[in-house]
């Protein structure tokens, strides 16, 4: 069987320490490629070497939304030309993101012109996408629908959904916009999941970890085998068998990233 994770951070803390380790593990375990995302300048530079190390190791370069936050307009607009000038599978992991997390009495949300402004940089990155003719792996918490939009009026085509958490009505918009979701492994916990498995073709559909996160049991530290976990649970949904399910992620990976 041969497994994909379209969507870990192989250069996080509980992951990189041991990366060898990781690595081998996961390849003993049939997984053929890890794409593991960029999200500010230090890890964009870690993925790439990564992936110049491990042949099973793919990287994406990316800003996540909160940290476009945290950096100026100047120091945004260097990164972004390190992206294009270098040579990535994918734009990732980039997105909206409007959560802040809670505060001591109620949950924090981001101002409305730091919002507009990971829009702007966000249709930025998707540009970037479309220039290089390669898929953009996104992040859509509590933005679901700004996100939607942004990608549709920058017509972008090759979209993964990761771990997406929106309404039925965006799950559909999504499918009629020919887009893909990853389902990550937190998925028999996560019945949210269920519904997009059950509701999109599996030829729209790919597996992800977010490794060191959302490990198939609270507390464990996630890794790129598990990924096997969200294969059961497709091929159980929609009554196939593991293996041809497997196939067909593959399949899908090559049809959109090769």
């Amino acid at each position: 069987m041969e497994l994909i994770d379209v969507h870990a951070h192989l250069s996080y803390k509980g992951l990189i320490e041991r990366i060898d380790e990781v690595i081998s593990k996961c390849r003993n375990a049939g997984v053929k490629v890890i794409i593991t995302q960029g999200t500010e300048p230090e890890s964009n530079r870690n993925v790439l070497e990564l992936a110049k190390k491990y042949n099973i190791v793919k990287p994406a370069l990316g800003f996540y939304p909160t940290h476009i936050a945290e950096y100026t307009d100047e120091q945004l607009e260097k990164e972004l030309e390190f992206i294009r000038n270098n040579k990535c599978i994918a734009i990732g992991e980039v997105g909206l993101d409007y959560f802040q997390g809670k505060g001591h009495e109620h949950k924090v949300f981001f101002s409305d012109e730091t919002k507009q402004r990971m829009i702007k940089y966000f249709k930025k990155l998707i540009q970037i996408s479309i220039d290089k003719d390669i898929p953009i792996i996104v992040h859509s918490r509590k933005a679901e629908e700004d996100t939607i939009i942004a990608l549709e009026e920058m017509k972008a085509k090759k979209v993964i959904m990761h771990c997406f958490s929106g309404k039925k009505k965006f799950i559909q918009r999504i499918i009629n916009n020919g887009w893909y979701f990853s389902i990550p492994t937190n998925v028999e916990r996560a019945l949210h999941f269920h519904s997009i498995i059950k509701s999109t073709p599996l030829n729209k559909l790919f597996t992800e970890t977010d490794a060191p996160f959302l490990a198939p049991s609270k507390g464990q530290i996630n890794d790129s085998s598990n990924v096997i976990v969200v294969i059961k649970k497709i091929a159980e949904l929609k009554q196939l068998d593991e293996e041809e399910v497997a196939n067909n992620i593959y399949l899908n990976y090559q049809r959109l990233f090769l």
